[in-house]
């Protein structure tokens, strides 16, 4: 079985002043993803390396780490894809924890501070709130946020500013400002009219180039700039 050579950020906070990288030799497939590479280091190698891990299917988010540089999730990334001398960091814009694993409570601040849920106190029906195909159809794209993190990492607006709202809490907050059944579109567009709000966004794409699933974040945020011009949501 080939080898792959993994080099890994370390930071214990209880022992280590700065960063520092450990280096490992692991048998690993072409087709092995990043992420069994790593557990092969902790499950055999030293059990003291640190990371967050929990599905492995690409969808709880969890292990979104830089990948020779590149904020990616470990378990969607195959060896063959990155080569057999991977380095593996923390993201960048975040207090590490220890490791690859970073504090991610700020980040669900702000996700929370958009009012990411559904808003509509009208009398409840008796049957779900329907809408049209092409309604709902406005906002899918930004249904598919895992809160990975990836794309606020990759964001020199929040490395510039930890306050900055960031690409993941603006874009779940598309996805309810687009949402004709919801009630909250313009408290949520009057909090991202803010200072650290959405015009903190460069337009520098880099949030939708590191995104796992696709999102057409970019495009998002300007939907969200547009609304807030024309002084709300327009057909």
């Amino acid at each position: 079985m080939p080898t792959v050579k993994l080099r890994v950020q370390r930071f214990n906070p209880d022992v280590d002043r700065e960063p520092r990288y450990s280096e490992y030799s692991v048998e690993a497939e072409p087709t092995d993803r990043v992420l069994d590479a790593l557990n092969s280091i902790k499950w055999y190698k030293d059990g003291t390396v640190t990371y967050r891990r929990s599905c492995a299917h690409g969808v709880c988010g969890s292990d979104a780490m830089r990948i020779n540089g590149v904020n990616r999730l470990a378990c969607k990334v195959l060896i063959r894809d990155v080569g057999n001398e991977i380095t593996v960091e923390p993201l960048l814009g975040f207090r590490v924890v220890k490791d690859l694993v970073v504090d991610m409570e700020p980040f669900f601040a702000q996700y929370r501070s958009v009012l990411p849920f559904l808003v509509n106190e009208d009398p409840t029906p008796d049957r779900e709130r329907r809408q049209s195909i092409a309604n709902q159809e406005r906002y899918d794209d930004t249904t598919k946020c895992i809160l990975c993190g990836a794309c606020t990492g990759a964001c020199p607006s929040f490395w510039a500013d930890e306050n900055f709202v960031g690409p993941a809490a603006i874009v779940n907050a598309h996805r309810f400002i687009f949402d004709d059944r919801d009630h909250a579109a313009g408290e949520r567009l009057a909090r991202l009219n803010a200072r650290e709000g959405v015009w903190r966004c460069r337009t520098i794409f880099n949030c939708t180039e590191a995104c796992p699933r696709e999102i057409k974040i970019t495009q998002a945020i300007g939907e969200v700039k547009r609304a807030i011009l024309y002084g709300g949501v327009t057909s």
